[in-house]
């Protein structure tokens, strides 16, 4: 659930080995975060953190050759969405967008041309995401595509920690179903709208990379209050909630 730089699973990015690429020199504000990381400290209250909510859309899944066309967020503050303060950019990949991929997120190959290429606006996402803690849902998937990007345009990637949603959902499942027979039934939904709307939250358009970051930060204050009956008040507690799941990923 969460991604520390001592345990950087989605920073694989920075395990290439030397000489493989030509090594850019790292942007200034990436390599400060890299530092600030280093020392980071887990056990203030929540609400002493700012949160920065992640989405992509992507010409499709593969890691390799596909790219982001879309990026979105929005910044919690005090555990309250900052709906005014946000981050929303399409994107040009170099690759013309497939058919099938505009078909999910509506975003055409002519509207994708007309937009900056993702070397125009990692900077402003860098600056926007700064030294907050980062939160998607299936957020590994964004960070390889996000970081892939910022290695080979900015010659480094972000070592903000990661929380993921999807598996906070898994473990609020869990508690829920604990003293229920069918507690391992895995005939069940996580995707994000799903959840919301069995969960009662507001339900935004789906597949909008900004409507999708709202929809991820109305999930993860939802779970924040719900998991381990509302005791949960640092991010270490939120830590420790995932490490007694039972789930295998």
């Amino acid at each position: 659930m969460i991604n520390t730089a001592l345990s950087p699973a989605y920073h694989l990015y920075s395990l290439w080995p030397f000489g493989l690429f030509r090594k850019k020199p790292e942007n200034p504000v990436l390599a400060a975060s890299r530092e600030y990381f280093s020392r980071f400290d887990q056990d203030l209250p929540l609400e002493d953190y700012d949160f920065v909510v992640l989405d992509t859309e992507l010409t499709g899944l593969n890691e390799k050759k596909d790219e982001i066309v879309s990026i979105g967020a929005v910044r919690i503050k005090n555990l309250r969405i900052d709906l005014e303060n946000n981050f929303y950019s399409n994107i040009c990949p170099s690759q013309e967008v497939p058919k099938f991929s505009t078909l999910i997120h509506r975003i055409s190959a002519r509207q994708a041309k007309k937009s900056p290429p993702i070397v125009d606006i990692l900077p402003d996402l860098v600056d926007y995401v700064g030294n907050s803690l980062i939160i998607g849902h299936n957020i590994g998937m964004d960070m390889v595509f996000i970081n892939k990007a910022l290695k080979e345009h900015l010659g480094g990637i972000l070592y903000n920690p990661c929380l993921d949603t999807m598996r906070m959902a898994k473990i609020f499942r869990e508690e829920q179903w604990i003293n229920y027979y069918d507690r391992y039934n895995l005939g069940v939904s996580y995707n994000l709208k799903d959840l919301s709307e069995e969960y009662g939250l507001p339900v935004f358009p789906e597949h909008n990379s900004l409507n999708d970051a709202i929809q991820t930060a109305y999930l993860f204050l939802f779970l924040v209050h719900k998991l381990k009956h509302g005791n949960i008040k640092t991010l270490k507690d939120l830590y420790m909630a995932g490490r007694s799941w039972r789930w295998m990923f």
